[in-house]
Order: structure tokens, then C-alpha cells, then sequence
């Protein structure tokens, strides 16, 4: 089924394009002031630009379907650890420790080091679960034990238990052999019949290993006996099934610690696992939505989230959040957005971020950094957002997608802000691109997309507002430009007689490419470390001026733009040009 966006992208036989979500439908977005395409002259005019608002969104892909996987995978499960030189060297100095001060001490590496290992991956996080004491009491032990024999102590560091965030165990940290270790000892938890928060105490490995977050990750290697142990009994069973299960019933075990769902969702994408029956439907549970917001650190769930979005199927992930009726536990926005959200607005987001997950595998992946591609895969995700807005407590408009990255996932503020900027940069890359790919039937037109520039030829023209975007949006220009492409009208790039999705994906790549090339041709890659040729004190000299203002900054820009449209030009023919200029506008005054 197609949906037709009333803002639509006319032609001379006046046929609205579509927009291929199924199934996820979703209101029109809303009219902005964005730069969209209006009608071409029958008798091959100009294409000018008008303030419609159009989509582009692929119908649900094979990556979203998969997310919804209900068959488990083959899993190939090693049957013993094998460790490495370092892991060996590691293992026996706390064994020498174990040994030095007489202690009985079981030594357990716990959770997803152990998994990884039997997965045949190489896991550096190695976290160590004491029976009879604290973390920072056994770190301290191996400082003593070093120092006995004259090697180099280590700081310790130590992260204290919040229990009103979900943070139940005091965890010390140590740099061993160059290799960071987290000590924590075993804990079993004890609930009052008012409380959610447990008395925390020792407790039994199998104690333990049911508090864990899934039975994948309960496993322990007992480095005492350089053996596997699997308490819950079904941990290795669960592993070799591809299944994310937890060991206790999942709405107590959710309701315990509510960042357990956002680990269970990560880990099912990135081995792509089957979630549980039960846990999905615990997952969905009102009181455990209610306690992801509430109950969470924000940071705990940014950082989740984040892991997520740099992972290996992110689509997957996010795409199990919207389906299991977290997306706004998770991505919280004000009440007050303007304009107010469409229907179903977590699974355009979702196809949004699909369709940019898949043309990134498309293109050439050396031109973008891995940061590149998060931010890129963020703002195609939150691209329904772009133009909302609310206002604060004085008043003030501020972005909604600002609200999502500072607030609801504590996320860095350079985050937020360079994912607006893409926002902002593929807008204005929507009227550029028929131009940077020389389709004839497009000419510039004067307006909020393309302010006044010199007065130069069209091709000089052109490279002058190209290198102005590029030198706002910097090293994140290629991301900008694939967030364009799920805006950009779909028939410009549909071959004729096709209506193949992957076609439509293929035909979005080539033209990604094109303007990609265009852009390199024109000498604009890194234009943004462009230096002026005539600076502002020399600017100052000209005019006879004794401090800087309007003028200057109006001649600075006029100069840059000069400098864009002559890219061979001297600082001497910059100089020659200002003059000439200023002594037209003199005449004219």
C-alpha cells in the first residue's frame, strides 16, 4: 500500500509521488519552511523551487523485518575457554595473590567476557565477581601483594551503589598488566514487600548468577578451577539457541533494574538472537515503561543507546524498541512540541534510519568515519523532528531534536548540535543537488535557500553556495548529504518502468555518488580550512576604518565568496576586484 503525501512533488501531468512505508503509517509532516520542488514547465522551463513539504522513506526493509525474527539462529558455542598469553599472565597474578595472603577466595570472571570468549571473540572487558569480599578490598590485597615484591602499585578507583538509579553494587576499579579490571563481589538481594529497592548481601554464585540480566551473560569462568560454570543451567543451552532469556521471571527482573530491557534489545541485534515471548511482553509492561523513565539515570540510558547506534545493527535495535512501545520511554520529548507529532512517528523514524543504514552499506564506507556514520544514522532517525521545536521556561524555541540528545539521553552537546546542523545542511543540499549534477531543467532562484552571492556566472555560482554549506556543515557534509537523499523526490532518481525498492535504494546510491564526485571535482572537500586571502585588518586599511563593524564582516563575506568563485585567484586580484567593486558602488551612492 502506498501513502500519498498531500505536500506532494507536482509535474506537468500534476501526479503526486508516493511514499512507500509500509506498514508504517504516519501523518503528512508538517508544512515549514524547507526548499521543495514545484512544477516544470511544460515547454522544458526552469524547475523552480516552492514551499511544499515532501518525504522519502523505503517500505520496510529485510534489516527491520529481521529484527522481528521469531526462528533462533545457528550458534556455534565452543566447548572450553581458550585464553590468551595476556588473559594467562593476568589469571595467575591473582592467583599468586590468592596464594601470597592464604585466602580462600574464588575468583569468577562473570558475564559477557565469558560469553564472547565461547563465542570465539576476543572480549578485553573483564569483569571479577568475589565470593567473600568486596571489590576494593581484594584490589587493595594485590596492591600489598605487589608491593611485597617491589613491582609498581595501582590507583583504585571505585563506583559507589545508587540504588534509586539501579546502580546495586559498589565496583572497584584497577590497571593490571595494562588491562583494565572491575572487581565486584557475588550479591544476592532481598525486597521488603514495600520496596523495590533491595538489601544488598553476599551471596551464592547460583545466587548471583539469577540476578543477571540474561542468562547469556550468567555465565562465569572460575579462574581457580579454569572451568566454565553455568548456575542457571541454561545459560550455555540459551547461547547455542540464539535466545535472549532472562533467569528470573523478565517483569522482575525488568522492574529490578529497567536498563536490563535496553541490554536485552542490544544484545538480541548484535548477535541477532531471538527475544523471548515473555520478555516482550514484559518489556511492553506499563509499570516497566513507567520505570524506564522514571526510575533510570538518563546517562545510563544514552549510554545504551549509544552503543546501539555504534553497533553492528543498529536499525534492529531501534526497531525492537519501537515495536516493543519503548521509543517514548526512551526518546522522551516535551508535551508542548510544535508542531505536534505525527501518528506513528517512531516508525517513520525507524524507516528513516533503515533507509540511511542501507545506503550507507552502499557507498564507499572509507569516506566516512565511524562518528560520521553515528551522527549520520542519528539524524536520519530523528529527521521527523527536524523542523519541531518547544519552548522552555522562558519562553525560548528550542529544537526538539536538542531536547532528545542534552535531555533524554544526556548525550554530548556537540552531538546535538551537529546533528541540527545536518538537518539544516540537507535541506539546503535539496535545492543544490539538481544544480551540482547540471540537470538543465533547474536554475537558481533567489531565496531563503540561495541568499544573494556576487554577482559571478552560474557555474562560479553554484561553487560559491556549495562551498558556503560545506564550510557550515565541515567533515559532515557526506552525512548531510545522504539525510538529503531520504528527502529527495523519488522519481527524479527511479529508473523508468521500475518500481523496485531496491532499485529506488540503488538509484538514491548513484545519485549520492554523483554529487559526491561533483562536489570533489569542484575542489570542495575541506574548503572549510579555506584561509582568506585579504584579511580583516587589511580589509579595515582599505576602507580607511578604524574598527570593525558591519562593513568589514559584509566585505569578508563578499571576499570569500570571491575567493570561492576564483579558486586559482591571487590576494592581488582579490585586492583588484574589491576596489573595482567599491568604486561601482561609490558611483552609484
Amino acid at each position: 500500500m502506498k501513502f500519498l503525501n498531500p505536500r506532494y512533488f507536482t509535474s506537468s501531468s500534476k501526479t503526486p509521488f508516493s511514499l512507500s512505508l509500509n506498514p508504517f503509517k504516519f501523518s503528512p509532516l508538517s508544512v515549514s519552511a524547507q526548499p521543495t520542488f514545484g512544477s516544470r514547465n511544460p515547454k522544458r522551463g526552469p524547475l523552480r523551487f516552492r514551499r511544499y513539504c515532501y518525504s522519502f522513506c523505503f517500505s520496510r526493509s529485510a534489516s527491520v523485518r529481521a529484527a522481528m525474527q521469531t526462528s533462533p539462529p545457528s550458534i556455534q558455542v565452543k566447548d572450553r575457554i581458550d585464553l590468551t598469553e595476556k588473559e594467562t599472565e593476568i589469571f595467575d597474578r591473582l592467583l599468586q595473590v590468592i596464594r601470597h595472603f592464604t585466602l580462600q577466595t574464588q575468583l569468577r570472571v562473570a558475564g559477557g567476557w565469558v560469553r564472547d570468549k565461547l563465542l570465539g571473540k576476543e572480549c578485553c572487558d573483564i569483569d571479577i565477581a568475589l565470593d567473600d569480599m568486596l571489590g576494593r578490598e581484594f584490589c587493595e590485597k594485590v596492591n600489598e601483594y605487589l608491593s611485597s615484591t617491589g613491582e609498581e602499585t595501582h590507583g583504585i578507583g571505585v563506583i559507589q551503589c545508587n540504588p534509586d538509579q539501579s546502580k546495586h553494587l559498589e565496583t572497584a576499579r584497577m590497571r593490571l598488566l595494562d588491562v583494565w579490571i572491575d572487581f565486584v563481589n557475588l550479591r544476592a538481594e532481598d525486597y521488603s514487600e514495600n520496596s523495590r529497592i533491595p538489601t544488598m548481601r553476599f551471596g551464592t554464585p547460583e545466587e548471583d548468577a539469577f540476578r543477571r540480566d540474561l542468562t547469556i551473560n550468567s555465565l562465569f569462568y572460575n579462574i581457580n578451577t579454569s572451568s566454565v560454570e553455568d548456575f542457571t543451567e541454561r545459560g550455555i543451552a540459551d547461547l547455542k539457541s540464539g535466545k535472549i532469556v532472562t533467569p528470573l521471571p523478565p517483569k522482575q527482573t525488568f522492574l529490578d533494574d529497567p536498563l536490563r530491557v535496553l541490554r536485552a534489545i542490544r544484545f538480541g541485534a548484535r548477535f541477532g538472537f531471538v527475544l523471548d515471548e515473555e520478555l516482550k511482553i514484559a518489556a511492553a509492561d506499563n509499570d516497566v515503561k513507567a520505570a524506564i523513565a522514571d526510575k533510570i539515570s538518563r546517562e545510563r540510558i544514552g549510554h545504551e543507546i549509544d552503543l546501539m547506534v555504534s553497533g553492528n545493527e543498529p536499525v534492529k535495535a531501534i526497531a525492537y524498541i519501537s515495536e516493543l512501545q519503548l521509543f517514548w520511554a526512551v526518546f522522551s520529548v516535551p508535551s508542548d512540541i510544535e508542531p505536534s507529532t505525527p501518528e506513528e512517528c517512531d516508525r517513520l523514524c525507524v524507516a528513516y534510519m533503515d533507509s540511511a543504514s542501507r545506503l550507507l552499506q552502499l557507498v564507499e564506507s572509507s569516506s566516512f568515519t565511524d562518528d560520521q556514520q553515528r551522527l549520520c544514522l542519528y539524524a536520519a532517525l530523528l529527521l521527523p523532528f527536524r523542523n519541531s521545536v518547544y519552548k522552555d521556561k522562558k519562553g525560548k524555541k528550542i529544537p526538539v531534536v536538542s531536547y532528545i540528545f542534552r535531555t533524554s539521553l544526556k548525550l554530548k552537546a556537540s552531538d546535538s548540535d551537529n546533528v541540527i546542523n545536518i538537518h539544516l545542511a540537507a535541506e539546503k543540499l535539496l535545492s543544490l543537488i539538481p544544480l551540482i549534477i547540471k540537470d538543465e531543467t533547474f536554475e537558481i532562484v533567489e531565496g531563503d535557500e540561495h541568499k544573494e552571492t556576487i554577482d559571478v556566472p552560474a557555474a562560479s555560482k553554484l561553487r560559491i553556495l556549495t562551498g558556503l554549506l560545506l564550510r557550515e556543515i565541515k567533515e559532515f557534509w557526506r552525512a548531510a548529504l545522504m539525510v538529503s537523499l531520504l528527502l529527495y523526490p523519488k522519481y527524479i532518481v527511479s529508473i523508468k518502468n521500475s518500481s523496485s525498492e531496491e532499485t529506488e535504494l540503488h538509484g538514491r546510491k548513484e545519485l549520492f555518488n554523483r554529487v559526491e564526485n561533483a562536489i570533489l571535482e569542484m575542489g570542495l572537500d575541506k574548503v572549510w580550512e579555506l584561509k582568506p586571502l585579504v584579511n580583516g585588518r587589511e580589509i579595515m586599511s582599505m576602507l580607511h576604518l578604524k574598527s570593525g563593524g558591519p562593513i568589514v564582516k559584509e566585505w569578508q563575506q563578499k571576499l570569500l565568496e570571491w575567493q570561492l568563485a576564483n579558486p586559482s585567484g591571487s590576494a592581488e586580484e582579490c585586492i583588484d576586484w574589491m576596489n573595482q567593486t567599491q568604486s561601482k558602488r561609490a558611483r552609484t551612492e
